[in-house]
């Protein structure tokens, strides 16, 4: 279900036909193929198409190395001490291994339906084995049992091998996301900016979650991260936010400046 998505424009594909051909690993599953390619040093991982659905640097493992998931990152900037989270979605562990590495005392959980990309991540992407801060869920999401109040953070990232998965971007979906996080919890959804149904997703994100949502582009083409608030917050306060991120920038080496300045331009004008 995870992806993290790298634009593949026309005039590249010959290009990335080339890019991605050496593969070193492929196992078929009754949702997607799941293969493996690595280029200069960055291991790829890829469901039935080149489209890269999750990347990571063999030298820094646990670094965030795809930009749309440094962006979700950007849910830090209010709620920089979350002690939970919810991950929909695994792909090759990109965020798990984020938050494992930088937060000691968080409990996550990581939903995935395939078990190839489960498998795939412990393997080839160095996700830590399950124990008692970690545990993955070989599971449908949609049949997961989100209890209410109960997650300070929920990263969703539905995916299959083409676009959102729409059972993942159902109003039902979102209102039970809803339901499940915190008084000062935060849903962070990836969306795709070109899937023909973004504009109903992010407006069925804001009626769940009564247009209290900021969406933050990851880059000039493609991921659009929204973040979606449980309860009403002061993130319209870019002094604030200009000040936290500086100080998160310096402990995670995100650019989390840039993404206060993105996300204060993509707001509407009132």
């Amino acid at each position: 279900m995870k992806t993290e998505v790298l634009s593949i424009h026309t005039q590249e594909s010959a290009i990335l036909m080339r890019f991605f051909s050496r593969r070193i690993h492929k196992a078929i599953s009754a949702f997607d193929t799941v293969e493996i390619s690595e280029h200069k040093g960055i291991r790829y991982l890829h469901l039935s198409n080149n489209t890269v659905q999750s990347a990571m640097r063999l030298s820094d493992p646990y670094r965030l190395e795809l930009t749309y998931t440094q962006a979700m990152m950007g849910c830090l900037l209010f709620n920089d001490s979350p002690r939970n989270a919810l991950l929909i979605g695994l792909g090759g562990g990109s965020l798990a291994k984020f938050l494992y590495r930088h937060f000691s005392d968080m409990h996550i959980a990581a939903v995935e339906i395939n078990q190839k990309v489960i498998d795939a991540a412990y393997d080839f992407f160095f996700l830590p084995r399950d124990d008692h801060r970690l545990q993955v869920i070989c599971a449908d999401a949609r049949q997961y049992p989100m209890i209410e109040n109960s997650w300070d953070g929920i990263f969703l990232d539905g995916f299959d091998a083409n676009f959102q998965v729409t059972e993942l971007a159902s109003a039902d979906f979102y209102d039970r996301c809803a339901a499940a996080l915190t008084p000062n919890g935060i849903l962070t959804v990836n969306l795709w900016g070109s899937d023909p149904n973004f504009e109903l997703y992010r407006q069925r994100l804001a009626i769940a979650f009564e247009r209290r949502t900021l969406s933050l582009p990851a880059e000039k083409r493609g991921n659009v991260i929204v973040f979606a608030f449980a309860a009403p917050t002061a993130y319209r306060d870019w002094s604030i936010l200009r000040l936290r991120a500086r100080q998160l920038q310096l402990r995670y080496n995100l650019p989390f400046g840039d993404f206060v300045e993105r996300l204060r331009n993509n707001q509407p004008e009132n």
